[in-house]
């Protein structure tokens, strides 16, 4: 193997005047959420740079309960890349150059867009150069998309100001999600999907309730918040954290607070119904208060992935009501 010294450039740059006249003629960008456009030559696809790229981009979802990578990539062969083909929203694109560079280029063919650009002269420096900017790449993509997905949700929001008026907090949520249990200190509130349905559930807890092993607690008090406000299919059943699954704790800011973030597996006590939830907790200090944010999908036999990355979405939004 070959030993190389690379000079990598890093550029974030808009491909064209920021004129809304000049924004104008830039057509929106397509495709699906969590996907890649990945444009290389066959033989490099199906040979070592292709498989760095899968490595690199193959990062698990975190907190399902089947591993489903982030992102999914579509492969294009450059003689194919030209036309609509361009306006993918996220790209890697790789060139033959005498100049080793990786680059980020936003809004160069479409609206929202970010476009991966990696040159060098063969796929062995290629390789390298990707390797050493794939976590910028994901960084930037996940951003890119978190984006996309909030102006999905801003086509349809929601007019509910139960959250509000109750607890003094937004939510940004599609307009689908309809509020099922509103009492003094939980709110839950439910989309319907074609194999289940998504839900979100809020309330506050006394600023001394994670004294202590904070990862148990939080685990604990979601059972007994599920004990009492979210009953199962069946009489006697209802929400707990599934603990043969280890969770992710995170330290997480919300809103400029900040909190606790919790991804793992539910399950129902004395039924048999589970699914990946997402739990962000949050100390609102004025208050003297824990502000408790909740997502969990309930979608047998499908993949999960873009239900939590929709949820997750959402939960981000949280601030203070005006």
């Amino acid at each position: 193997m070959k030993h190389f010294i690379l000079p990598i450039a890093f550029f974030l740059f808009s491909c064209g005047s920021n004129t809304d006249q000049s924004q104008a003629f830039v057509p929106e960008s397509s495709g699906n959420l969590n996907h890649i456009t990945v444009v290389m030559p066959e033989n490099d696809w199906k040979g070592a740079l292709g498989e760095k790229v899968r490595d690199e981009m193959g990062t698990i979802y975190e907190g399902l309960p089947l591993d489903e990578p982030q992102y999914s990539l579509d492969y294009m062969n450059p003689a194919a890349f030209s036309g609509f083909a361009r306006q993918s929203r996220n790209i890697i694109w790789f060139q033959k150059d005498s100049t080793a560079r990786f680059q980020l280029a936003k809004d160069q063919f479409a609206r929202p867009q970010i476009i991966a650009l990696i040159t060098g002269e063969d796929s062995e420096v290629q390789s390298f150069s990707f390797e050493e900017n794939a976590t910028l790449f994901r960084q930037t993509v996940a951003e890119n998309e978190r984006m996309e997905k909030l102006r999905r949700i801003n086509k349809s929001p929601t007019t509910e100001t139960n959250l509000a008026e109750r607890f003094g907090y937004h939510l940004n949520y599609p307009s689908a999600y309809k509020t099922v249990k509103d009492t003094t200190n939980f709110i839950w509130v439910q989309k319907p999907i074609q194999k289940g349905h998504l839900n979100i559930i809020a309330y506050t807890l006394p600023e001394t309730a994670l004294n202590g092993a904070f990862n148990k607690r939080i685990l604990n008090i979601r059972d007994s918040i599920g004990k009492l406000y979210v009953p199962g299919r069946l009489e006697g059943s209802y929400l707990i954290t599934e603990r043969a699954f280890r969770p992710y704790f995170y330290k997480a800011y919300l809103d400029g607070k900040q909190g606790y973030l919790t991804k793992g597996t539910w399950e129902v006590a004395n039924d048999y119904m589970a699914g990946p939830f997402v739990n962000y907790m949050i100390r609102d200090s004025l208050q003297k208060k824990w502000f408790v944010v909740e997502g969990f999908a309930f979608a047998p036999s499908v993949s999960k992935r873009e239900y939590m990355f929709e949820l997750n979405t959402i939960l981000t939004t949280l601030k203070k009501a005006n």
